[in-house]
């Protein structure tokens, strides 16, 4: 060996030495959450995702937040996670969307719902498509168009009731949202031959969704897949319709529908968004307004059959405002009724937390951060989990009991409120 080449080898190996040695000073400073990243490949997610109760958090959080605290770190959908169960972090969490984090939902997701879906989009786009949502959900349209389309849709699942019969909650539930939905988003008649026929490829739709995405003949995803697509071409004729209409100058005043009633028309009136853009946005808002509402509705049935006394409230405050509209020669719903409904909102409220629709949230950091002495290292996934704030016996009395009560007159509402809201994803 050269002298040269005696040097060079000597100050290669140095350099490896300094360098390996100031990594670990790095890592030793490193104050992650503690906890546990399981098996190597799948980690924890089997744990996880065991079934439990939706009034519990389940015996993995269980063990883990004994164990390891409310903030801890584990191996989750394929990559080192940290998982939150407390409230002010997961407020931090929320509070910094697209600062410091980000949504960072599985690709199955976007493989199904859409690349241009809210759940899978971050940054501009995302804001933008949330904005476009929220512009035409104005409220001005709450309270003179999207509340009467409430109260008809009630009473046309209601009507077709027959005395004394059985009837599922849940799927009334999903028949009254997903009638809204369609007629909310395309202006699509309940009972019609199309709105039926969409409603049966959506229910396969959503049977793929919440399944395992294994895109193989035969599975759920895979039907899933192919009714998205017929979901989608059946979305696209309604727009091809539309635009000729609006081409032309015409409006589809024969059947009712002008060119800013639906989202649909609204979108192609008002953005600047391209075809493949609106298909998916339409997907993803009739999939998301359907699951969530339809969800809470029956569970908001399940829990007040076994509460009479808030049944009975409820039917009080809903009888002094039906009386009140009598003697003034009122009829349907209005805006003032709605904000007379205190204790209803009460329910509302209730449900939401005990029923936990959205029991977690996905995101990930676009950066390093340090909170409360914990470090998240920037790409890690992180999961404010909803369902484990809602059931807090720090912060609510008897959590596992359902009791609307608890909402009256709180002085911090608008803090668990907040919380709430965050339970219905983006």
């Amino acid at each position: 060996m050269s002298d040269l080449q005696f040097f060079l080898y000597l100050f290669l190996t140095i350099s490896t030495l300094v360098l390996l040695k100031l990594l670990r000073r790095k890592q030793t400073t490193l104050n992650l959450p503690p906890g546990s990243m399981g098996w190597p490949f799948i980690g924890e997610t089997m744990g996880y995702f065991k079934p439990y109760s939706a009034t519990t958090i389940g015996a993995f959080m269980e063990q883990h937040i004994g164990r390891y605290g409310k903030i801890f770190k584990s191996n989750l959908f394929g990559g080192p996670t940290i998982v939150s169960a407390d409230a002010g972090f997961n407020r931090f969490i929320l509070q910094n969307e697209g600062k410091l984090f980000e949504c960072s939902y599985p690709s199955s997701i976007g493989g199904i719902l859409g690349k241009w879906s809210m759940l899978v989009l971050v940054g501009d786009m995302h804001r933008d498509m949330r904005a476009i949502s929220l512009n035409f959900l104005s409220n001005a349209r709450l309270k003179t168009k999207l509340l009467k389309e409430v109260e008809a849709h009630s009473l046309f699942v209601l009507n077709s009731w027959k005395d004394n019969s059985a009837f599922c909650a849940q799927d009334e539930a999903k028949r009254f949202t997903f009638n809204l939905m369609a007629k909310h988003i395309m202006s699509l008649d309940p009972g019609e031959d199309e709105t039926e026929k969409l409603k049966k490829e959506y229910i396969t739709f959503m049977k793929g969704v919440v399944s395992l995405p294994l895109n193989f003949p035969g599975t759920a995803y895979r039907r899933a897949l192919q009714s998205r697509s017929t979901i989608l071409n059946f979305i696209e004729k309604k727009m091809e319709e539309r635009m000729k209409e609006m081409d032309e100058g015409r409006l589809n005043k024969v059947d009712g529908v002008g060119d800013d009633d639906d989202l649909l028309g609204w979108v192609l009136k008002h953005s600047s968004l391209v075809k493949e853009q609106i298909l998916d946005l339409v997907l993803s808002l009739l999939f998301a307004g359907h699951e969530t509402s339809s969800v809470s509705i029956a569970l908001a049935i399940y829990f007040l059959q076994a509460s009479p006394h808030t049944v009975e409230q409820l039917r009080e405050e809903h009888q002094e405002i039906a009386g009140a509209k009598r003697q003034l020669g009122e009829v349907g719903l209005n805006w003032d009724d709605y904000k007379k409904m205190g204790f209803t909102q009460c329910v509302i409220n209730e449900t939401l937390r005990l029923g936990n629709v959205v029991r977690f949230l996905h995101r990930k950091a676009l950066k390093n951060v340090r909170y409360n002495g914990y470090d998240i290292l920037r790409g890690w996934k992180v999961l404010p989990v909803i369902a484990a704030v809602h059931l807090d016996p720090s912060l609510f009395d008897h959590p596992q009991h359902f009791n609307p009560r608890r909402w009256q007159g709180r002085v911090n509402i608008k803090e668990h409120a907040a919380v709430l809201s965050s339970g219905i994803d983006d």
